[in-house]
């Protein structure tokens, strides 16, 4: 091997490779580089305009969500929910409803576990295990022993906006809502400071609607069932 070659080869890395220039933008040129891809977490519809609504349920924090509506729209959720991968704990005092769910999902891995009301286990939510726990337990939930924690969802389903209702959903980061009395939207709208409009709506919602709200946003999705959803849950309804 002559000179050149010995002072062009490195021991373990193969032959040193033709000199270019560096592939190099600006500052102001990295904005145009930018691709445009949607939230990252669990599609739960579509918004007014008919864009992808997601929900980011899997975190690395303690995350809440209180749902006043119906069974449908909670188990669309789940089943959608364990397709990102999650593991479904479902705390429940009307299993039968459930059953067939459990059954079905996962494609014949038990990715969704029905609980006795207060008796769910310690889930061992990891980054790479994440859990969402679905409370179904009534009008007046007891405390949970397994609570929201780092990759731990909780998910509270109430039929009716019940006592316990406003103490769940101050204390949650998202709160579903669907169509509801008169009655129970003027409430809920004090509580969660709803304008005069989105108010009114939520006695008027169809099936299938859920007027989904943070601290500082809001936003009505349509949740539309797949041809696979709608074989095992039916179609949207709000009354179960």
């Amino acid at each position: 091997m002559s000179a050149t070659a010995n002072a062009r080869s490195r021991l373990g890395f193969g032959l040193i490779g033709p000199r270019r220039g560096r592939h190099t933008v600006s500052v102001d040129e990295l904005a145009s580089l930018a691709v445009p891809v949607g939230d990252d977490g669990t599609v739960i519809g579509v918004d007014a305009e008919g864009r992808p609504a997601v929900l980011g349920i899997n975190r690395p924090t303690p995350y809440e969500v209180t749902l006043i509506g119906g069974l449908w729209t909670a188990q669309v959720l789940a089943l959608r929910a364990a397709a990102t991968g999650a593991r479904i704990a479902v705390e429940t005092g009307r299993s039968q409803a459930w059953t067939s769910l459990a059954q079905a999902a996962g494609g014949g891995q038990p990715c969704i576990a029905l609980h006795e009301v207060g008796r769910v286990p310690p889930q061992g939510a990891s980054a790479g295990s994440p859990v969402v726990v679905v409370r179904d337990c009534g009008m007046r939930p007891p405390r949970g022993r397994v609570v929201a924690g780092p990759w731990q969802s909780v998910v509270t389903l109430l039929p009716y906006l019940s006592p316990v209702a406003p103490r769940l959903m101050e204390k949650s980061a998202l709160v579903g809502i669907q169509r509801v009395s008169p009655d129970e939207a003027a409430q809920i709208g004090r509580i969660m400071n709803l304008p005069p409009a989105e108010t009114q709506a939520l006695s008027t919602l169809a099936d299938g609607v859920t007027l989904w709200c943070t601290g500082g946003d809001r936003q009505f999705v349509m949740t539309q069932a797949t041809d696979a959803e709608s074989g095992l849950l039916g179609s949207a309804r709000r009354m179960d």
